[in-house]
């Protein structure tokens, strides 16, 4: 994800967080001190740190239980709609999916538990009355209670919506089981536009449509994924392409990219094995900062390599996290390579066989 910046790495995962974050603070300590002057400023800004760390523990909660499955979760970052675990593949097992969606609200669970433990008040007029010390602990875990309970509403890919689309796969397939979830998750998300709009609540319109992509999204994945069974990599990869050589310069980079219809260029050494990928992203980024004497082998990144007999499901896994994946002969020699772009095509042509 773009515009993200790097806080550390814990746990298995990298800890990211999206620069609109930080419009999010910089909004609510100036609305704060509008109405109520520094100090409230400051208390809400505070409570904002707070509450998306508790947001940190609900993804960590996830990517914890999926690892005890073999799922990997690379990166966690924040938004300002909440947090956002991408692991590389979701459980299929319907068991465990239900125990990864469940294991977010459940730390949530725990965080409001332990802050009543130490005292966090329930009332709701203590709540209402900044003066009050225990207002912050108190909205702390009505809100870590709110998340957990919020979480769980069956809107896919919603907590909840994961564990209805798990729940529907134990008596149909997958495929029918994902389309179910994401209907029921389009449909909550024009609820929450419809509240959204008609409380003049941005965030709760940010999430509806973040629910309504992402519902679309992976049922789309999910289907393709269906599609792709039994297909090995040498059923979707490009065959007929132009490379470049690390030493090449920037310009020839753009010639090629010009005279072509590849948007991205496999980067080989003499002997036909893979440097790298030179996107167009990156081609354009370096020209426009005047880099066109550079070679190619500066601008390039790494992108996987896998054997033409690969399961195509692997393929897809790959694309998840690289912009091309370059397939290889027993030789280790590039012979092609698929991107998403390709792929999709793909998968359109045999939904419609």
């Amino acid at each position: 994800m773009t515009w993200t910046f790097r806080l550390g790495h814990l746990l298995g995962s990298e800890l990211r967080v999206h620069a609109t974050f930080f419009l999010l603070l910089a909004w609510v300590a100036a609305a704060a001190w509008a109405e109520s002057g520094p100090a409230a400023a400051l208390d809400n800004t505070l409570f904002i740190l707070a509450l998306f760390g508790c947001v940190v523990a609900h993804e960590y909660g996830h990517a914890l239980m999926a690892r005890r499955y073999g799922i990997k979760t690379p990166d966690i970052t924040l938004l300002p709609i909440g947090g956002m675990a991408r692991m590389e593949r979701m459980p299929e097992n319907p068991a465990h999916e239900i125990a990864v969606a469940l294991a977010g609200p459940a730390v949530n669970v725990i965080i409001w538990g332990l802050l009543i433990v130490f005292g966090a008040s329930t009332e709701m007029e203590a709540l209402a009355d900044p003066t009050n010390p225990q207002d912050f602990l108190g909205r702390l875990a009505a809100v870590n209670l709110f998340l957990a309970v919020f979480n769980l509403i069956p809107a896919f890919p919603m907590d909840g919506g994961r564990v209805l689309r798990a729940a529907l796969s134990m008596s149909m397939d997958r495929v029918r089981a994902t389309r179910v979830a994401a209907t029921a998750g389009q449909i909550a998300a024009f609820l929450f536009g419809f509240l959204g709009l008609t409380s003049g609540n941005l965030i709760l319109l940010l999430i509806a449509l973040f629910i309504f992509v992402a519902a679309q999204a992976e049922a789309r994945d999910v289907e393709s994924r269906d599609l792709a069974e039994g297909l090995h990599l040498r059923d979707a990869v490009i065959t007929s392409f132009e490379s470049l050589s690390p030493s090449d310069p920037m310009h020839v980079a753009a010639q090629t990219l010009i005279r072509t219809t590849q948007h991205e260029f496999p980067v080989l050494h003499a002997d036909g094995r893979l440097a790298g990928f030179l996107t167009r992203q990156a081609l354009f980024r370096a020209m426009a900062e005047g880099h066109n004497t550079h070679p190619v082998g500066e601008e390039m990144e790494e992108v996987p390599a896998l054997p033409l007999s690969a399961p195509l499901a692997k393929a897809m896994d790959a694309l998840q996290q690289a912009p091309a994946v370059a397939a290889t002969d027993a030789g280790g020699h590039v012979v092609g390579y698929v991107t998403s772009e390709n792929l999709g095509e793909l998968m359109v042509l045999r939904s419609r066989k």
